[in-house]
């Protein structure tokens, strides 16, 4: 089991926040939120949200630490990449 994590850079809600993302599975990738204990609700269709102060549990449970850009590209070429809907889009 192999989970990938970006650099806490994304701000929001007063905080910083990184994307933790599965390359083969969304099981997968629940199996290891639930084993960081992460809320469901901090599933954003494709990728956890995970607060900076988090990051380091992450890395400790073994996933490992790519770019932004690596996270995406992890994503497109797994197929495991989901769009926003049209009303995210328009916000």
């Amino acid at each position: 089991m192999t989970l990938y994590i970006d650099p806490p850079a994304w701000p929001g809600h007063g905080r910083m926040w990184s994307h933790l993302v599965s390359d083969v599975s969304y099981d997968e990738l629940h199996a290891f939120a639930e084993k960081l204990d992460l809320p469901r609700r901090a599933f954003d269709g494709d990728h956890y949200d995970l607060p900076a102060h988090r990051y380091p549990d992450a890395v400790a449970a073994g996933a490992v630490e790519v770019s932004s850009r690596t996270v995406v590209q992890l994503l497109h070429s797994s197929g495991l990449r989901r769009r926003k809907g049209p009303q995210a889009r328009r916000m």
